[in-house]
């Protein structure tokens, strides 16, 4: 599994991109994925923030992470399938969009050019870490497991979010149509 920066961000890219997706077709719990969104996209751009983006000229971005944080948190407090959700998902994606692709575009190649392979995996390390810490602080907190339940039987007190990048790391397809239930399921499996 590639562990250099440039892939680990345009694979988290293409995650919002899925959840994105989820929401325009209402798919599953909108509530739900709104979450995971929030927490991916916060988790991303702290990482790219502190990790990634000292040292290359990237205000714009920073710029671009402040205005989707501001949609963010008007579509956690909007109700899926109201106007104002629609439309704020509608402003959000335009906007994610817009920097997803500017990012692809520009910024991680000229990163690419200028530092070498040692140098992204470095980064890409870094990159891990703060969006791990990130992950773990905005996930909800776990709750005490009940006794006398077989280990199997027992409800995973991570969230989603945290399955999905253990299912990334594990290298499970079709994880990001994977609701929690799922991604616990598949990483049991891949672990026997």
């Amino acid at each position: 599994m590639a562990t250099d920066v440039i892939t680990l961000i345009t694979k988290d890219h293409r995650t919002v991109e899925s959840l994105f997706e989820r929401l325009k077709k209402q798919q599953g719990d909108q509530k739900a994925t709104v979450a995971e969104l929030h927490a991916l996209l916060i988790a991303h751009a702290r990482a790219e923030e502190d990790r990634v983006y000292p040292g290359i000229d990237a205000h714009h971005s920073v710029e671009e992470h402040k205005q989707a944080e501001i949609l963010l948190d008007a579509l956690v407090r909007s109700q899926p399938g109201t106007p104002e959700f629609r439309k704020t998902l509608e402003e959000l994606i335009t906007s994610v969009t817009h920097h997803v692709e500017e990012e692809e575009s520009k910024i991680l190649p000229a990163l690419k050019k200028s530092a070498g392979e040692k140098r992204l995996k470095e980064l890409g390390k870094a990159f891990q870490e703060r969006r791990a810490e990130e992950l773990k602080a905005l996930s909800v907190p776990k709750q005490a497991k009940p006794t006398g339940v077989p280990k199997q039987a027992k409800p995973s007190g991570a969230t989603r979010a945290e399955l999905y990048e253990q299912a990334q790391k594990a290298d499970i397809p079709g994880r990001s149509q994977m609701g929690k239930e799922e991604l616990a399921e598949a990483l049991r499996h891949a672990k026997s």
